[in-house]
């Protein structure tokens, strides 16, 4: 046979298996890196159980575009640096179409440098705001920002009268941001800052920095920057041994049962925003996010006979956003999916509701965030 036909006849037979393998439907391949295991675990676990769960229940009713969808999740064990490893496998190895998780903010934004490079959506379930802010071509986020989380508390502030505080700040990623945030807003809502002081994210004694701020005079409430973790429960709890009788808020990362569980007593009064899905019961029968977020709940507590997690929110709207960029997108193709994400209009989340532009990789306000605190040991919506 002459080597151009056989040449052809090559090409032809690799064309004929393309084209079967896209009748059959390749699968879908997305990616997620979750902090599983870790000092962060507590988060990471119920949002792996989460997306395995949507997953199962999106491929029970036929996968999507006719195709199967295979989810990959490793376990970054709390570690930045394993994230960015783990990011490199799931492109290179893997072949995924789309990176998901990042479960706070140091470890997504270790993820951030690979996605750029490698030109792969990420939709990321980190809360700091340097991850979308500069905009970056290929990344996302889910969770309300550090400056929405402050202005929300400082908003809450002003309306009760509120106009000296203290600030004592995480040196995590988000706790620092949010310190930025909170001290460049403050003078807006007419509120000073009077006195500051920071904290290790694994520091078990904050006793010193209380005793600092103890000194200011006419303190009128306190605000505890934290990220996630067993922090922002050390925090109370040393806050309530030095004898403080100050209102005292914290953002969304301290919005978890465990907080609640760790931190005991001293947790009953703290304020703090958060998304109306960590209160679905709370909500009018007209809201938006009632339906899903009942929902999520009630799936979650059957498949796995335990409550979910409020941070599982996260996740699963951020499979929700890659989910409705691919229907857009009619496909997995990298630049089409991520022009389908950067243009998703009105998507109701757990969150809120999301509308991206070329300028907005969040796609939330701080209206869709509602202002809860701690009564009788359980999270309850105040407005």
């Amino acid at each position: 046979m002459r080597p151009f036909i056989r040449h052809a006849l090559l090409a032809l037979a690799g064309l004929t298996a393309s084209l079967a393998a896209q009748a059959q439907g390749e699968p879908i391949r997305i990616g997620a890196i979750l902090s599983v295991t870790g000092p962060v675990g507590f988060i990471g676990d119920p949002q792996q159980k989460t997306l395995e769960l949507h997953v199962k229940r999106l491929n029970e009713r036929g996968g999507l575009l006719g195709r199967k969808i295979v989810l990959t999740v490793y376990d970054d064990q709390s570690d930045p640096n394993n994230a960015n490893t783990f990011a490199k496998r799931l492109v290179d190895t893997d072949k995924v179409d789309v990176l998901l998780g990042g479960t706070v903010t140091p470890t997504a934004m270790a993820i951030v440098p690979y996605a750029e490079r490698a030109g792969v959506p990420f939709v990321s379930t980190g809360g700091g705001l340097a991850l979308v802010d500069p905009v970056k071509k290929w990344v996302f986020k889910t969770p309300h920002s550090d400056r929405m989380v402050a202005e929300r508390i400082l908003q809450d502030m002003q309306e009760r009268g509120i106009k000296r505080i203290a600030l004592l700040s995480e040196t995590s990623g988000f706790g620092q941001s949010g310190r930025k945030e909170v001290t460049a807003a403050a003078a807006r809502f007419g509120i000073t800052v009077v006195g500051e002081e920071s904290y290790g994210p694994k520091d078990t004694d904050i006793t010193p920095q209380f005793t600092r701020l103890r000194n200011l005079q006419d303190l009128q409430a306190m605000l505890i920057f934290c990220g996630a973790g067993t922090s922002p429960a050390v925090a109370i709890k040393n806050y309530a041994q030095m004898g403080f009788k100050l209102p005292v808020y914290m953002p969304h990362a301290a919005v978890n049962q465990e907080f609640i569980k760790l931190g005991g007593a001293p947790t009953e009064g703290v304020r703090m925003p958060t998304t109306g899905f960590v209160v679905p019961d709370a909500l009018e029968d007209g809201d938006p996010q009632k339906a899903p977020s009942l929902d999520y709940y009630r799936s979650f507590k059957e498949a796995y006979k335990v409550d979910a997690s409020p941070f599982g929110g996260n996740v699963a709207d951020a499979l929700a956003i890659a989910v409705d960029g691919i229907r857009r997108a009619n496909g997995t193709d990298k630049a089409k999916l991520r022009d389908a994400i950067e243009s998703t209009r009105g998507l109701v989340g757990l969150n809120g509701t999301f509308t991206m532009t070329p300028a907005n990789h969040n796609g939330l306000t701080t209206d869709s965030l509602r202002i809860i605190e701690v009564r009788n040991g359980r999270f309850e919506l105040v407005k």
